[in-house]
């Protein structure tokens, strides 16, 4: 079922998010919950098994330098389940052709009731940058107001120039990818409704033409019984 357009103020309000929060420099290294069970945060937390388990986390997507690999690592792989992306925190790394595995990981994680941490090692740049393409196919927002949002979550954040390159051009990938879906559905429904036409006009006709082969029968037992008469008579008149 299609999400209703938001009106202005609605969107207003989702992209400011809470207005009570204070942002202290400290809050850099906890995590923020940028979507309903959608945490955003820094390697230090991924850490901290209480903190962790407090927040309820089942699922954690590590988004690290493959030149981090030693230390920026899952820690507790017996007690939450991992996602593991190596890339080079650099303007030039593909995030595009990584982000649909790590969406269908998230999507996945919520929709089996679990919460996801998403995080690399200072949660200001790589990490964020899959977040806010998540939040703005979710939400269907802007590149820059899917950024707003994020960043009004969790101010700290700071993506690359190349990763906000690629932000950019997300916005016109997953547009695309949703039109295709809404004309992919209307096509179908268009084209259910029409065979449901053509099998009852089918039914309807085979009705028709057997009525008619019934209707047929019938007048060939009523002439077999006008002409009977006649024969028997025949048939006596030339014995005699």
């Amino acid at each position: 079922m299609a999400t209703p357009p938001l009106t202005e103020e609605q969107l207003r309000d989702l992209i400011q998010g809470p207005g009570d929060v204070e942002w202290r420099y400290e809050m850099r290294r906890e995590c923020q919950e940028i979507l309903p069970n959608l945490w955003l945060g820094p390697f230090q937390v991924s850490k901290s098994l209480p903190t962790l388990q407090t927040l309820g986390v089942t699922h954690i997507v590590c988004i690290r330098d493959a030149k981090e690999a030693f230390s920026v690592r899952p820690r507790f792989p017996e007690s939450f389940i991992y996602l593991v992306l190596d890339v080079e925190d650099n303007e030039e790394q593909n995030l595009i052709r990584l982000f649909p595995l790590a969406k269908q990981f998230i999507d996945n994680a919520i929709a089996s009731g679990g919460r996801v941490l998403v995080h690399c090692n200072g949660g200001i740049s790589l990490s964020p940058a899959f977040v806010v393409m998540f939040v703005m196919q979710h939400h269907q927002l802007s590149w820059e107001n899917a950024l707003h949002y994020v960043q009004n979550r969790r101010y700290c954040i700071s993506p690359n120039g190349g990763f906000l390159t690629q932000i950019k051009e997300y916005e016109s990938i997953y547009k695309a990818s949703v039109a295709l879906a809404a004309y992919r559905h209307t096509n179908g429904a268009q084209n259910g409704q029409g065979g449901n036409r053509i099998v009852s006009h089918s039914v309807r006709r085979k009705r028709e033409d057997d009525e008619d082969e019934e209707e047929g029968l019938r007048e060939e037992d009523r002439k077999r019984m006008l002409v009977a008469p006649d024969s028997q008579d025949m048939d006596v008149t030339m014995d005699s």
